[in-house]
């Protein structure tokens, strides 16, 4: 199977800045990988560099176990599926998604086939004889796909492809995006800042930060153990603590999901293997499923609890109110690195 990528030791400098510092990882075939993190990681220079649509200052990219480092971008088999599509605005869209087939000289008989077989498959047959701007954000991106997958390649490189488009219609193409890859079983390296679309669609993610890579791994086996303060900071949902004189037993830095929490009544008994925090909560949010419940626990650190709304005490859980929050010591997930 085809599509298996190799970054090794992969270096971007711009003159005197790094933008990728030593970049080594591993996408097997048939894989989705994510590229996640901030602005400025860089995510986005990392999949130009495998693109081959930037030049990399030392290290490989390895495609299917062959160098293509210094491989033009059509050399390489490929496909990037840009930001903002860049579609012809004088093309129909069959005659966009054509257009790559038309480039390596094929017949007008068979791409027409080839791109109508690609419609059908992004769902947009009925608008072949369109032109992009009489299309939607999300219609748009179906052509751009077509037209990256026409050619056959065994990697599909997309660049933050939904920041462009409203929450609903996100997540219906993220949906479709996963469908397709499923589908022609192809590897798709995917840009993004969003954690819950990473998480949505990766069957690797990789959590990138200052040019290198922080934590790899499938979105579960991430979120249930941030590797530093940043990932667990940057995924959401967690607290990262710093141990105060009241948690002396606790020699590092650590974090604790919200959703773990539990709020009492102050200095009510808890469990042997409890950890007990006094706490004064500063805010309570309704979020439907939940509520979103800051407090704060000293020394300039604040905590942040998901309580669901069938366990939440109106009058316990109030602004101002002095509390408890406990945690199961097996709950807490220790690091080194703070941030």
């Amino acid at each position: 199977m085809k599509g298996k990528v190799s970054l090794v030791g992969l270096t971007k400098k711009y003159g005197e800045s790094l933008a990728v510092d030593d970049l080594n990882l591993t996408i097997e075939a048939g894989q989705y990988c994510c590229l996640l993190g901030p602005s400025g990681c860089g995510k986005s220079t990392t999949l130009r560099m495998i693109a081959g649509h930037e030049a990399v200052s030392s290290g490989q990219v390895l495609l299917n176990n062959k160098d293509v480092t210094h491989a033009s971008p059509r050399q390489r088999g490929t496909a990037m599926m840009f930001q903002n599509y860049a579609l012809f605005p004088h093309m129909t869209c069959l005659e966009n998604v054509a257009y790559g087939l038309k480039v390596a000289g094929i017949n007008k008989d068979e791409r027409t086939i080839a791109s109508k077989e690609m419609l059908e498959l992004v769902g947009m047959i009925e608008h072949q004889h369109k032109l992009p701007a009489h299309l939607s954000g999300g219609q748009q991106q179906r052509i751009a796909l077509a037209r990256a997958l026409i050619c056959k390649p065994d990697v599909i490189l997309l660049d933050e492809p939904l920041s462009a488009l409203d929450p609903f219609l996100r997540i219906q193409m993220r949906k479709e995006l996963k469908r397709i890859q499923r589908q022609l079983g192809l590897t798709f390296i995917h840009v993004t800042h969003s954690q819950e679309e990473a998480f949505a669609l990766a069957d690797v993610a990789v959590v990138m930060k200052d040019g290198i890579i922080e934590q790899s791994g499938t979105p579960k086996s991430i979120f249930e153990k941030p590797a530093s303060a940043f990932v667990a900071d940057f995924i959401g949902g967690h607290n990262v603590i710093v141990p105060s004189p009241s948690l002396s037993d606790i020699p590092s830095p650590f974090s604790v999901r919200a959703d773990h929490i539990e709020i009492t009544p102050k200095d009510e008994k808890s469990c042997h293997d409890t950890i007990s925090v006094a706490a004064e909560i500063i805010d309570v949010e309704f979020q439907a499923q939940f509520y979103f419940v800051e407090a704060d626990i000293g020394d300039g650190q604040r905590c942040m609890c998901f309580i669901p709304e069938s366990q939440l005490d109106p009058l316990l859980v109030t602004s101002g109110q002095k509390v408890d929050l406990n945690w199961r010591r097996d709950q807490m997930n220790p690091f080194n690195i703070t941030h």
